[in-house]
């Protein structure tokens, strides 16, 4: 389905009944990445998935998409559902992004989960790698994607899962440049939102790649303990929706079915 959203046109799909439960895919990706998991969650739920902007069947909206751009993106379309809460699941960016949709609209969550995602800012270090890959990609386009889609997974699970790495690229080559840069712009200058886990009345949960070289285990370990939230941890690596397919179905279910 198609949103006007100033002037842009927003993609999201709409299935099944009961309470809703949205779904907000990360960097480089799209609402495609959903698509073993939305024929699950539909036989009990109603599941929105929405294609962030700059990405998918998304456009821009200019040379930086904040998070809070984004999920001004997603409330708009919860409204035009007439979904008043929700269960939001978002993996990696998308967690940023209902992060910043939880601090303005707090009373729209029914329960959040961060899927090797994080609270907390960007490092001055990620700072400085995420100007990096904006001169990357400005360069050479395809070779960025490539090598960011790699190492995004466990270097362990590489091989066994080519065929899966290569529909991912495949898909992140439909994101355009802009969008690349304007969602990297974006998650460079977010904010730390620690505050919103620790003051939510929702229920909250952590999925963790014990191998995620892209956010370290160790400190989302930590960030759980912190804003005493649920845990769950993965032999793997950014991708747990591929990498511990199963677990992570199972784990989102039982995390719905509690709420």
């Amino acid at each position: 389905m198609i949103l006007d959203y100033k002037g842009i046109s927003v993609f999201y799909s709409d299935e099944g009944n009961g309470i809703p439960v949205v779904l907000l895919h990360g960097f480089l990706e799209n609402t495609v990445m959903w698509k073993n998991i939305i024929p699950h969650l539909s036989k009990n739920n109603r599941v929105v998935a929405i294609d962030l902007l700059g990405h998918g069947q998304t456009g821009c909206l200019g040379y930086i998409h904040t998070m809070e751009d984004m999920a001004e993106v997603v409330n708009t379309v919860l409204d035009n559902l007439k979904i008043e809460k929700a269960i939001l699941i978002g993996h990696s960016m998308g967690g940023y992004v209902a992060l910043a949709m939880a601090e303005k609209f707090p009373e729209k969550f029914l329960g959040l989960c961060l899927a090797n995602s994080t609270s907390q800012s960007d490092s001055n270090e990620r700072k400085i790698n995420r100007d990096r890959a904006i001169k990357a990609v400005k360069q050479n386009y395809k070779a960025f994607v490539s090598m960011a889609v790699t190492n995004l997974f466990a270097e362990n699970n590489r091989e066994k899962l080519k065929s899966d790495i290569e529909i991912v690229k495949q898909e992140a080559l439909k994101t355009p440049l802009q969008g690349i840069i304007a969602a990297l712009e974006g998650m460079k200058i977010r904010k730390n939102r620690e505050h919103v886990l620790k003051n939510a009345q929702f229920k909250k949960l952590f999925i963790i790649g014990l191998k995620d070289t892209v956010i370290q285990p160790d400190i989302i370990r930590k960030e759980a303990e912190t804003t005493d939230s649920q845990y769950i941890e993965f032999d793997g690596g950014h991708m747990s929706y591929i990498e511990n397919e199963k677990l992570f179905l199972q784990n989102i279910v039982h995390f719905i079915e509690l709420i």
